[in-house]
């Protein structure tokens, strides 16, 4: 029995379950002991799952003779971890993908699905080569909600910004598995030097976009990266330390990351201004703050950030006029990091209504912390203009002291990066 399907379902019962993919699937692999290679399988079997999960119960119900939504969870997840095997993995021969299946159903307790799953997958795998059966009258935002596994709403948004090649493009990147991106923490190694670790570990590193980055294949638990438990690296996306080389903090500044957790940008903001200077680390939620202060251990930073609780809107008198530069990182709907959290594709729009409001207040609040001549960066992990551009415009309307500076957006199809809103607003009075 492959360890690595083994895992892929134990996480899949996980994410029913509440957790997020990336949580799941560390805990899975934890549970049963995965070395990387398993480690890593596991992983692409689960985020091909979870990415493609409206595409494979639709092929799945053209071949069941029951509707998908009746069959019981233990043998529905065995059908989709399989069947995205036999969709998506070319490496991974349909027939092991098949008997495999029907070994987990035997192992599971559901030795009487075991003809019905091999049926079903065994019709999946004849029919692989065929596109999915969709309605004539099914095509724009419709039909690339169905293909690539997203909510409707979601595609219309994409098509309206990007039209409709440009959205599938987009839908097509957000449906790949990325990269796991570290950032050499240059107070402690070398980037030559963390390469070098790597390689001798055989994980293969390519240069990242930014200097000092390597993109690396799914390799398992981060913990067990050479050079992690001695601070050498941590975990951060591109487009998230192109926010910060934006913002520009310097040697010996101080600094207010205002919705820090898990502070990948307080940890970027440290090693580019040499260790010399202060952040507070801020998060809403004591809580969340945990991780920002584990990091900042790990990587020997903690003389340097402090952590607070604190409500961003409504930060206290004695921070105002305190920070060269500010940081607002904002909660947001996550349309730019689908790729990377595929439970995110199928939010509906009621549930991110409430941010653009959240977010304009976060920067109202923030924008007394900031020096004359400071820099207020402003950035989010989401493609929606609504929570970017017209966030922005509604601040600088009602604070003439600020002009926007810099304003970028960052595309998974087109930058290579997680999706990404970044604007650098100067302070002048």
């Amino acid at each position: 029995m492959s360890a690595a399907r083994e895992a892929a379902l134990r996480a899949m019962a996980l994410v029913r379950k509440g957790k997020f993919m990336s949580e799941a699937v560390d805990e899975a692999v934890r549970a049963l002991g995965l070395d990387r290679r398993d480690a890593a399988l596991c992983s692409r079997i689960v985020h091909e799952t979870l990415s493609n999960r409206g595409y494979i119960d639709s092929v799945l119900g053209q071949w069941s003779k029951l509707p998908m939504n009746r069959v019981e969870h233990t043998v529905r997840d065995i059908l989709m971890i399989s069947a995205a095997q036999i969709l998506f993995l070319d490496r991974v021969p349909p027939s092991a993908a098949v008997n495999e299946a029907v070994e987990l159903c035997r192992r599971h307790g559901c030795e009487r699905a075991t003809g019905y799953v091999n049926g079903v997958l065994r019709r999946v795998t004849e029919n692989r080569g065929r596109p999915l059966a969709l309605p004539d009258d099914c095509s724009g935002a419709e039909y690339l909600a169905r293909r690539y596994s997203c909510a409707g709403w979601i595609a219309e948004e994409f098509v309206r910004r990007r039209g409709y090649e440009g959205a599938e493009a987009l839908c097509r990147a957000n449906n790949a598995e990325p990269p796991l991106t570290i950032q050499t923490n240059t107070l402690r190694t070398s980037p030559e030097a963390l390469r070098e670790a790597l390689l001798s570990s055989g994980i293969e590193a390519a240069p990242g976009l930014l200097p000092g980055s390597y993109d690396l294949a799914a390799s398992g638990l981060i913990s067990s990266i050479p050079g992690y438990g001695e601070g050498h690296f941590y975990v951060q996306d591109s487009a998230a330390r192109m926010a910060v080389e934006a913002a520009a903090p310097e040697r010996g500044m101080d600094v207010l990351d205002a919705c820090s957790a898990p502070g990948g940008k307080s940890f970027a903001a440290a090693i580019r201004m040499g260790g010399e200077g202060r952040i507070l680390a801020c998060d809403l939620k004591e809580k969340r703050l945990k991780r920002v202060t584990e990091g900042a251990k790990r990587l020997g930073l903690d003389g340097m950030i402090e952590c607070r609780a604190m409500d961003a809107r409504t930060p206290g008198e004695e921070l105002h006029g305190r920070f060269d530069v500010v940081i607002a990182d904002a909660p947001c709907s996550g349309l730019g990091v689908i790729r990377r959290k595929p439970e995110i594709r199928y939010k509906t729009e009621a549930e991110v209504a409430s941010l653009p409001g959240i977010q304009l207040a976060i920067l109202e609040g923030l924008a007394a912390c900031v020096k004359p001549g400071g820099t207020l960066l402003y950035s989010t992990c989401t493609l929606l203009e609504r929570e970017n551009e017209d966030v922005v415009r509604a601040f600088l309307a009602e604070n003439e002291g600020f002009t926007a500076a810099e304003e970028r957006t960052l595309w998974p199809d087109i930058d290579k990066t997680d999706g990404f809103f970044i604007c650098r607003m100067i302070k002048s009075t």
